[in-house]
């Protein structure tokens, strides 16, 4: 058991090491973002309103209005950056703290 451990673990030593030298298939590696995302439920898990939502992780009022009311849909690059604020809003927060 400990040695299936041992060989798991050199194992993702070896794909981490390769990936970093940009030996490994960038296709093994993908993210997947998700054609659709649920701003508002993001947003009431957080227990935020719009506006605080909008000026907590710097999105216009206008733009949280428009998504969860379904008026227009988040680009591939918002939806990226509210899968990040759904599983990480603190770390999001300190990143876009100013000091």
């Amino acid at each position: 058991m400990i040695k299936d451990v041992h060989d798991k673990i050199a194992e993702g030593l070896e794909d981490a090491i390769a990936f970093a030298a940009g030996k490994a298939p960038a296709v093994d590696y993908g993210v997947h973002i998700p054609d659709e995302i649920d701003v508002k439920a993001i947003r009431k898990r957080l227990t935020l309103s719009q506006s605080a939502f909008a000026e907590r992780f710097g999105f216009a009022l206008a733009t949280i209005r428009d998504w969860e009311q379904g008026r227009r849909v988040p680009s591939g690059h918002a939806r990226a950056y509210l899968m990040v604020i759904a599983k990480a809003p603190k770390t999001v927060e300190d990143a876009l703290r100013v000091a």
